[in-house]
């Protein structure tokens, strides 16, 4: 499978993982639900990795990259998403953390002297202006659907989002050297989640107010978090490290940022009402983007 193909399946299992993520972040807090997530990712990365023998590619050497890709993109990054989500719901949170694409592709032209083919750049233009169709015209329509209803002062959701967006960007960066050496992506993922687990852990310890659940977990709740930890982190996750080490990271980055798209059919099944049209032709247009792309 191509690298295209495995930063798309990244992003669908984040399209899923983010409607699933709706009720436990209501109940826990930004904060907790994170921690919990976090520590159940690093026990299925954790696991893998032994089970593979993936932690014998570890050089010490990308110990110290791998920790700090975690902090930001994961510790970082992965919080202030939920904490964008609790406020603007999935599908305008999803928009705000697609724009880690267009902070990827600028990142990796700078670094890495990454560049596109004129194909490669439509077609990524058409994937960002889908995106941006969707979203942006997709309230039209959906005063009623609680999942569009913005909480608070709607600057504090962009800013969240937008600052989850600039770090995932800058973990894929950090990432992005070791993941072209030997290293087993299980391994690297699961040094990332325990990094941001670590660093999670560490808050709580610290006694602040933010760190503690505003609910106290149950095994629904837990469930929940666990089936979302396998799909979103566990796999999505490392199907990105397994696609930055063939892809470059801004090609990779505009893939898996068609999840708001991705969005529009799963929420209509969970919440019952269909997206407008111009959630569609976003819809449409990001899709035609994406089969320039993996052709």
């Amino acid at each position: 499978m191509g690298y295209e193909w495995l930063a798309l399946a990244a992003a669908f299992l984040w399209a899923v993982a983010s409607i699933l993520s709706v009720v436990p972040a209501q109940h826990l807090g930004t904060f907790a639900y994170s921690r919990w997530r976090m520590g159940c990712t690093s026990l299925i990365l954790g696991t893998m990795a032994l089970y593979t023998g993936g932690w014998s590619s570890v050089e010490t050497s990308a110990i110290s990259a791998m920790m700090l890709s975690g902090v930001i993109g994961i510790f970082i990054g992965d919080t202030a998403l939920f904490a964008c989500l609790n406020r603007m719901g999935p599908r305008q949170a999803g928009l705000l953390f697609s724009c880690h694409a267009v902070f990827s592709a600028v990142l990796g032209y700078f670094l890495f002297s990454e560049t596109m083919s004129s194909m490669e750049l439509l077609g990524s233009l058409l994937v960002f202006s889908g995106v941006l169709t969707a979203i942006f015209f997709g309230r039209r329509g959906q005063t009623n659907n609680q999942l569009e209803a913005v909480k608070g002062k709607v600057w504090v959701g962009i800013g969240l989002g937008l600052l989850a967006a600039l770090c995932q960007a800058l973990g894929g960066i950090i990432a992005k050297p070791i993941m072209q050496t030997n290293i087993d992506p299980v391994a690297a993922s699961a040094m990332r989640m325990m990094t941001a687990f670590a660093a999670h852990c560490l808050f709580f310890f610290t006694g602040a107010k933010l760190a503690r659940a505003t609910q106290p977990m149950n095994i629904k709740i837990f469930s929940i978090t666990a089936l979302n930890s396998f799909l979103a982190m566990a796999v999505g996750m490392t199907l990105i490290l397994y696609a930055l080490q063939e892809g470059n990271v801004g090609m990779v980055a505009l893939l898996s940022s068609t999840t708001p798209i991705m969005l529009l059919p799963i929420l209509w099944i969970y919440s019952g009402k269909r997206p407008n049209r111009f959630a569609w032709i976003g819809a449409i247009v990001a899709v035609v983007g994406t089969s320039i792309l993996v052709n």
